[in-house]
C-alpha cells in the first residue's frame, strides 16, 4: 500500500517535520489539502513559495522582514530607549501581535551567532533600558550575565519579564524553579 500512495506518505512525512505535528494531524492535513479543498492546498503551496523567496532577516535587529530593514526598525515612533531581547523573530511576532511593547527588538539566536556590533549598534542609539524575554533557564540567566557583560561600558538598566506561577495554574503542577522564582520575586499587595 506505501507505494501506491508514495507521494501522499511522504507529504505526511514533511508534514510531521513541522513542530507540534504528530501522524495523525499530518495525516488529516494532507488529506484536507489534497482530497477535501484541493485549493487550499494549492494556496499553501503558493503561499510557502512566496514567503521563502522574500523574507529575510532584518540586518539590525535580527527579526523577520521582507525588506532589508523591518518594519520596526523603520518606525521613528517606537521608543529607542527601550531594546527587548528575544530570543527568536517568532517572540517578536507575538509581543507585536498583543501590542505589548513598544521599543525595539533584538534577536538573540545563539550565543554563538550573536552579532554583537548590531547589539552593540542599536545600544549606542540612546538604549536606556534592556528587557529581557528570554525563556526562564539557567541558560539564559548566564547568557543575560554575559550580555550585561560585554555591554559594560554602556549606561543601561537591565530588566527581565516576570516569571512564576501562571494564571489559573494550581502549584501542584508548577515546576521547583517557576515557584522558587515566583516566591523570590514576590510583589507587595
Amino acid at each position: 500500500m506505501n507505494g501506491s500512495l508514495e507521494k501522499f506518505n511522504k507529504l505526511v512525512g514533511v508534514l510531521q517535520e513541522l513542530p507540534t505535528i504528530g501522524k495523525k494531524s499530518a495525516t488529516r492535513l494532507a488529506y484536507h489539502m489534497l482530497i477535501k479543498d484541493s485549493f487550499v492546498g494549492m494556496k499553501i503551496s503558493h503561499a510557502i513559495e512566496e514567503a521563502l523567496g522574500s523574507l529575510k532577516q532584518c540586518s539590525s535587529c535580527g527579526g523577520m522582514s521582507e525588506d532589508e530593514l523591518c518594519f520596526i526598525c523603520c518606525d521613528e515612533s517606537r521608543d529607542k530607549a527601550l531594546l527587548c531581547i528575544v530570543e527568536n523573530a517568532k517572540d517578536i511576532l507575538i509581543l507585536e501581535e498583543n501590542a505589548l511593547f513598544g521599543g525595539r527588538y533584538f534577536v538573540l539566536e545563539s550565543l554563538a551567532e550573536l552579532n554583537f556590533s548590531n547589539l552593540e549598534k542599536l545600544v549606542g542609539s540612546g538604549v536606556k533600558e534592556i528587557v529581557f524575554a528570554l525563556t526562564p533557564s539557567i541558560a539564559n540567566d548566564a547568557v543575560m550575565l554575559y550580555i550585561e557583560d560585554k555591554l559594560s561600558d554602556f549606561d543601561i538598566n537591565y530588566s527581565k519579564i516576570a516569571q512564576g506561577v501562571p494564571t489559573g495554574v494550581s502549584l501542584e503542577n508548577i515546576d521547583i524553579l517557576s515557584l522558587t522564582r515566583a516566591l523570590t520575586d514576590r510583589v507587595k499587595v
